[in-house]
């Protein structure tokens, strides 16, 4: 091949968090690529079948990669790491034509020790065959489409195949660190595992050495050094203080920084503490889809954007779907204080092959991505996905949940772990629920029931002609009582209108129940067909009518006592005074006090704007986590369409929570020309 013309895309270096970039190459870029049909270049680290990879084929189930390769004379005398961010599914790797290594999986990061292949100075032939089938039912693609098409294809889209992360030389000492495991979760220091390889691991002496304080380590037979680094004045890491520490691990030539952080994420009965303080999560789901570069973030930039677009929604947490996101995001969020629900992918049929595939992915998803204090939860199986839909009916796959909730508990003790998110838990170690409901009544009520244990189950659609009832449990072995509750996914709506309409008014049903945890909205932007998001997917806002996400998932949120008509019109105008109670919810460390004021502005008015209230309530006082009781406001009658704007105010005339509600006429639906019978007394989508 030429020497590369090309800007190399994806530059920065892939791993901040676990830093050997004082010696790295860069092999992203321009390669040959041969495929059926196809003999041309292609573009690093971009799945084939995207755009910028230069290929876009869909359904290529095989693909050779190849371009020339030097590693920087300097590097004489090391060894030589040749790195996968990741590789969908399975990839044999060669130098010069001799086979050097292979993997499976589409998801993991992986490595392989090239020093005895690949000489200093010299160019070599570095080839990647890499097989990818179209049928992915028995191995994990999570939101990937396969073929034939399977029970998940209406939420799945383009897959992501082949080369999809970057992939990198590194040069390390004759005998380095392969791995580094950091848990900070004493709170007093950090706990280092070293686990070395190349020329001499057995006995070797290691380095760990972080904030001024350095322990001596020896390796034993299976070249593994295991010790304790204990702080002087330990800092916490918190989401309003992020505070990271960097552990050089040293092995004689070799250097490596690693970086964690001190907390700890811990359930207790119902409630999720970190650090010893309650928290309640407020997230939102992402599935980390890009338009034109699929699972692939197009750049850097790009990528960590998104966390300071999530909290500027309101959010404190991120639940990345299906998907091991790239240590550079998991990083950004370590560094910027947002907490993370991590999970793998699934298949999406069940077999014991599958189950085994599955399970495979556990090692290598702790083994990276462990030492990030911003993931608080594992998640595990999504929805029954690889299990049929069946945990009740089938002890098989129920017991393939409980052995994967078992194996990751094995590989990590610090943190809870999700073994089926949605419903039907069999041993998990909180109970979260997935429920879309389009009638705000009927969501109301159903949230009510299910916060006071008075049912456990809801219906669930999995397919148009296909609704069962789900329940929290699949086991009578999963406590009733005494782990935490999280609606893990919820969010209706047609329009992004509509969307934001629902967003306001679900949350706030969850935000009336003290027994509740937390709640993750679906989703943070869309993805291809699936326009779901609050977010386009270029990551623009859409018209929310209105609505303000960082008010609706806010620290401190009203919460009124109203079923809402319709986007745009939550009640008709009133024609006479009308009595609305509104409580406040508030999940900080003190209580908050105020008064709740109202007045009626134009319609459209900016939730924001400064008002001179024309209703006030009585002094109201929340305690954390717990609603208050209702104050009232008797509000005016209003004349014609308008927006009633509603806030609580502190003492200094602070405000401390927003809310509105739009008055407006609710137009009954056209439905001429309907067959006979059709429609007659059904309600409109969204109206209770």
């Amino acid at each position: 091949m030429t020497p590369n013309p090309f800007p190399t895309p994806r530059p920065e270096y892939p791993r901040p968090d676990r830093d050997r970039s004082e010696r790295w190459l860069n092999l992203n870029g321009r390669w040959d690529f041969a495929a059926d049909g196809h003999d041309g270049p292609i573009t690093v680290p971009f799945a084939w079948e995207s755009e910028a990879s230069g290929v876009h084929r869909t359904w290529l189930e095989r693909g050779t990669y190849r371009r020339t390769v030097t590693a920087p004379s300097e590097w004489d005398g090391s060894r030589i790491v040749l790195s996968f961010g990741a590789v969908h599914h399975h990839a044999v790797v060669s130098v010069d034509g001799a086979v050097v290594g292979e993997h499976t999986g589409g998801y993991e990061s992986f490595e392989i020790d090239v020093t005895g292949a690949l000489r200093p100075g010299a160019e070599a032939v570095l080839e990647v065959d890499v097989t990818a089938p179209a049928d992915k039912r028995a191995i994990p693609h999570g939101k990937q489409r396969s073929l034939p098409r399977d029970d998940y294809d209406g939420v799945s889209f383009t897959p992501t195949s082949g080369i999809w992360q970057t992939v990198w030389l590194e040069a390390r000492g004759r005998t380095y660190a392969r791995s580094v495991r950091l848990r900070g979760d004493s709170l007093t220091g950090i706990d280092v595992r070293v686990e070395l390889a190349g020329d001499a691991p057995a006995g070797h002496a290691v380095t760990a050495a972080v904030a001024g304080r350095t322990v001596e380590l020896t390796a034993d037979a299976a070249g593994v050094a295991e010790g304790r680094v204990d702080l002087d004045d330990p800092r916490l890491w918190t989401p309003a203080d992020p505070h990271l520490y960097r552990v050089e691990v040293r092995t004689g030539d070799d250097r490596v920084t690693a970086v964690t952080g001190l907390r700890r994420f811990e359930a207790r009965g119902e409630e999720l503490y970190l650090n010893d303080e309650r928290v309640y999560l407020r997230g939102v789901l992402d599935q980390g889809y890009w338009p034109d570069t699929g699972l692939t973030a197009p750049d850097a930039e790009s990528l960590l954007r998104e966390l300071d677009l999530a909290r500027g929604l309101g959010y404190n947490l991120v639940r990345k779907h299906l998907k091991f996101e790239e240590p550079l995001w998991l990083h950004e969020a370590d560094r910027t204080g947002m907490l993370v629900w991590a999970e793998p992918a699934c298949p999406s049929r069940f077999s014991p092959e599958a189950a085994r595939a599955f399970e495979a992915q556990l090692p290598a998803m702790v083994e990276r991505d462990g030492n990030h204090p911003s993931i608080v939860i594992w998640g595990l199986y999504n929805e029954e996905w690889g299990l049929d839909w069946d945990i009740p009916g089938s002890p098989a796959r129920a017991e393939a949940a409980v052995r994967a909730y078992e194996r990751l508990r094995e590989l990590d003790d610090t943190r809870p772990v999700v073994e089926n998110s949605g419903w039907a838990h069999v041993r998990t170690d909180l109970v979260d629920w997935h429920y879309y409901e389009p009638d705000l009544g009927k969501w109301k009520d159903a949230v009510a029931r299910l916060a006071s244990g008075e049912q456990d189950a809801f219906p669930v659609r999995l397919a148009p002609d296909f609704t069962v009832d789900k329940s929290f449990y699949g086991s009578p072995d999963v406590p009733r009582q005494g782990l935490p509750i999280v609606n893990s996914e919820y969010g209706e709506g047609f329009t992004s209108l509509e969307r934001a309409w629902h967003l306001r008014w679900e949350t706030q049903e969850l935000r009336r129940h003290d027994r509740f945890a937390g709640y993750v909205y679906t989703e943070f932007a869309d993805v291809e067909h699936e326009a779901a998001g609050l977010l386009d997917v270029d990551r623009r806002p859409k018209d929310w009518g209105g609505c303000v996400p960082a008010d609706v998932n806010a620290e401190t949120v009203l919460v009124l006592d109203l079923v809402p008509a319709a986007a745009g019109a939550d009640i008709t105008p009133p024609e006479a005074p009308f009595t609305l109670d509104v409580h406040v919810s508030h999940h900080g460390g003190n209580g908050v006090s105020g008064t709740v004021h109202a007045a009626w502005t134009a319609p459209g008015t900016p939730v924001g704007t400064a008002v001179a209230p024309a209703a006030s309530s009585e002094p109201v006082k929340a305690e954390p986590f717990r609603l208050s009781a209702a104050v009232s406001l008797v509000v005016p009658a209003a004349e014609g369409p308008g927006r009633l704007l509603i806030w609580l105010a502190d003492s200094e005339g602070r405000t401390i929570a927003r809310s509105y509600l739009d008055a407006a006429e609710v137009e009954p639906p056209n439905r001429r020309g309907a067959r006979p019978g059709e429609f007659e007394g059904a309600p409109r989508p969204g109206i209770a």
